[in-house]
């Protein structure tokens, strides 16, 4: 039997320094303003080398890419059915909230490309995003018909969920610009605003 011979150690070590390389060009100058040539030098790798392991910059964008969704769709398949519901929904705002704090640049590089209109994920957002929100909204849903939690659309309320926890990573300069806080000390000032914001808005008057 024939196959693909697994890959030497300089080979594993090398394509994780160019996706590690990539992962900090793109999410700083999104795939437009990215070059090979700017991935290779943060590498430290020639730009032949570099295409030896990928042919093109749009196959180190894929392959990021392709790692990320199940990073992103993790927090919400944790929200758990039996749980309490403000407190399943305050528990997915703060795991956000530390995806954000933890990988920024995992943030920013999704955020570029669904502002360029998603064209290399739009299948996994139409499909296993779209899928899992719909199937959590159900559960939200389910809770506010028990008069378990205030009655807020369940689509909007995720979507105000991620507006909230990624802005600090999306747009985390201008945050900084303002706060000028020490090091990631607003991150534990944004979890409680965040959890008195949404405990408020979902507790059952």
């Amino acid at each position: 039997m024939t196959g693909v011979s697994p890959k030497t150690r300089i080979q594993k070590k090398n394509t994780r320094a160019i996706l590690e390389a990539a992962l900090e060009i793109f999410s700083k100058h999104g795939f437009r303003g990215s070059t090979v040539d700017q991935i290779a030098d943060a590498a430290g790798l020639s730009k032949p080398n570099l295409l030896y392991y990928f042919p093109t910059k749009e196959a180190i964008h894929l392959e990021l890419l392709a790692g990320l969704m199940d990073t992103w769709l993790a927090p919400l398949r944790q929200l758990d059915t039996d749980g309490d519901p403000v407190d399943e929904i305050i528990g997915y705002v703060l795991r956000k909230l530390t995806m954000a704090q933890e990988l920024p640049r995992e943030s920013r590089l999704f955020a570029n490309e669904i502002v360029q209109g998603a064209p290399r994920i739009i299948d996994q957002i139409e499909g296993d995003l779209r899928d899992l929100v719909n199937e959590k909204c159900d559960v939200i849903q389910g809770w506010i018909k028990q008069g378990k939690l205030a009655d807020v659309d369940p689509h909007h309320l995720i979507f105000s969920i991620w507006a909230t926890t990624q802005q600090y990573a999306d747009f985390d300069a201008q945050i900084r610009g303002i706060l000028r806080p020490r090091n990631d000390a607003h991150f534990s000032d944004a979890a409680r605003f965040l959890e008195t914001f949404y405990r408020s808005a979902l507790t059952v008057r």
